[in-house]
């Protein structure tokens, strides 16, 4: 028997209500809501996760079976991305240098899982069509890459290096995702696409706050979480349908 579409329905909306309630937080001027980030923030990725897992076994269409527990790589690695996206959430609430370096790590290494992921789905290497996204992500890392550990180092120059890598693997992220095969339907495509789009933006707005403003204001920091948040979900959809897609 199918499982019923609740399944699915109740994260997701969970996710957005989650999503939207933390944006309006962070972009709040008031101390005291601040203080319930530390409920609403750590909840996205859990309800995230929940919706995506649900979503990607299409509980609709498809009874609970074998075939569904056995997920492919794409599936496993946007899970395994999504995990350590939670622990750069949380480590990113901390204030202090080392809480910044920890969710630079965690981040960091969610794009490697995601690029693992993307890849095992991605145009074979001697495909060398709609590279556009690719010559996108090299002229990135070649620019605003040494900009950002520029900016960085001005700040602390033990954030130099970390920052430089990253803006490397975020690039590879991106690429990645735009090289998906086409035999994924293109909607899913598109989807995961935007979605790596945003978390670019909300990374970059991130760098640009924290390295290059002297007095941010709450609303840069609720743009960072609207385009995360938004990104997040879309890379979520977009890999569910492509999963689907390909079972």
């Amino acid at each position: 028997m199918p499982l019923p579409r609740s399944r699915v329905l109740a994260p997701a909306c969970a996710y957005v209500v989650l999503a939207t309630a933390d944006t309006f937080l962070a972009a709040s001027p008031s101390a005291s809501r601040h203080r319930w980030r530390w409920l609403t923030k750590p909840l996205l990725m859990p309800a995230l996760s929940a919706a995506f897992t649900a979503a990607a076994a299409d509980p609709a269409r498809e009874p609970v079976s074998e075939l569904a527990m056995d997920a492919p790589l794409l599936q496993r690695g946007t899970s395994a991305a999504q995990a350590l996206s939670w622990l750069g959430d949380v480590s990113l609430m901390g204030k202090s240098e080392p809480a910044f370096l920890a969710g630079l790590g965690s981040f960091f290494g969610a794009h490697v899982a995601y690029v693992g992921a993307f890849a095992s789905a991605g145009r074979p290497v001697t495909d060398t069509s709609h590279l556009g996204g690719v010559k996108a992500a090299l002229a990135l890392m070649a620019t605003v890459g040494p900009a950002m550990g520029y900016l960085a180092g001005r700040q602390s120059p033990k954030l130099r290096g970390p920052v430089m890598a990253y803006a490397g693997i975020l690039s590879a992220m991106y690429a990645s995702s735009t090289r998906l095969d086409p035999s994924i339907p293109e909607p899913a495509r598109r989807t995961v696409g935007l979605g790596t789009t945003l978390f670019l933006a909300s990374d970059f707005t991130l760098g640009v706050r924290r390295f290059a403003m002297k007095n941010p204001g709450v609303l840069s920091d609720g743009l960072v979480m609207a385009t995360y948040t938004a990104g997040q979900g879309l890379i979520a959809a977009g890999v569910a349908q492509a999963v689907r897609s390909r079972r």
